[in-house]
């Protein structure tokens, strides 16, 4: 049984293939999504493998990574005292006519992430928010154009909120670290947040995504193999998503090292609040790479 539970923001610094196998489509390599809402996400077991790889990467121990995670092999002899669910999408940059990009988001995206944050032991009351289609709530009248706001080539009419003002100051500082590093982003989310309908929220998760060509070589020519160009699906940088994260007590049997959740949780949250993870493919090519915080410690 988890005994201690928090969530974990997930901030991509650089585009993520999350991969969901080989498709027969457009792209050909289409990174994960969810079912229902066809929202990008990560597996909560390759957000598990991920930090398992980069513990590794960085000198821990074996012992101390089977330990928390559970061996990587003869997985019968015993279970992993932490555990990662899926990570669900907060918000995506948009391009906008104004300020560059925008973070998009929707009543649903927000209303998941309060229930998980709530789930976990942060306690966020964000008030509930209503848009109609073709409609934005806003934080930031110097977004606008001609009092529309343009995202892509789609405009839509906008309100202002105060309310969206204190969610996006709220995950801003709940979704990065404090450090120098990260504070024009965390300013730009607390400005910048704006808030769609579900459903046009759901066209640009489905459509405003990276997706980068690719040729195989043929090593005797230097040239493209014939029929060697394909398309792989990237999560843009500056995504935001949120996942949870449950610590029990260390289950490895032995009476010389037992830990409690406290500890556990003490123990992973050192490992991986604050710092910069690759989780995905790619890594060769700078993909992956994405800063976790975690709320609730």
């Amino acid at each position: 049984m988890f005994e201690k539970q928090a969530a974990v923001f997930f901030y991509a610094v650089s585009p993520v293939h999350v991969g969901a196998g080989q498709a027969i489509d457009v792209i050909d390599n289409p990174i994960q999504r969810e079912r229902h809402t066809r929202h990008p996400c990560f597996a909560g077991s390759g957000i598990k493998g991920a930090i398992r790889h980069n513990l590794t990467a960085s000198g821990e121990s074996k012992e101390n990574i089977n330990r928390l995670l559970g061996p990587d092999s003869n997985a019968d002899l015993h279970a992993g005292a932490i555990s990662f669910g899926d990570a669900q999408l907060v918000a995506l940059p948009v391009r906008s006519l104004k300020g560059g990009f925008v973070y998009a988001t929707c009543p649903q995206a927000l209303a998941r992430a309060q229930r998980l944050l709530n789930i976990t032991g942060t306690k966020v009351n964000w008030p509930s928010l209503n848009v109609a289609e073709g409609q934005s709530l806003i934080a930031n009248p110097a977004l606008l154009s001609r009092d529309k706001l343009h995202l892509e080539a789609f405009e839509y009419t906008a309100k202002a909120s105060n309310e969206l003002a204190a969610i996006a100051s709220d995950i801003a500082n709940k979704a990065l670290p404090e450090t120098a590093e990260y504070q024009f982003f965390r300013e730009k989310i607390k400005t910048d947040l704006v808030v769609l309908s579900d459903t046009d929220f759901s066209y640009f998760s489905e459509n405003a995504m990276l997706v980068e060509p690719h040729v195989r070589i043929d090593e005797d020519t230097g040239a493209a193999q014939e029929g060697g160009l394909f398309y792989t699906e990237n999560l843009p940088p500056e995504s935001i998503l949120i996942a949870p994260l449950m610590a029990s007590k260390t289950r490895t049997g032995k009476p010389d090292d037992q830990l409690d959740a406290h500890e556990v949780f003490q123990m992973i949250y050192q490992k991986i609040n604050g710092k910069l993870l690759q989780i995905g493919g790619d890594a060769t090519t700078g993909r992956g790479l994405v800063v976790t915080q975690v709320a609730g410690a």
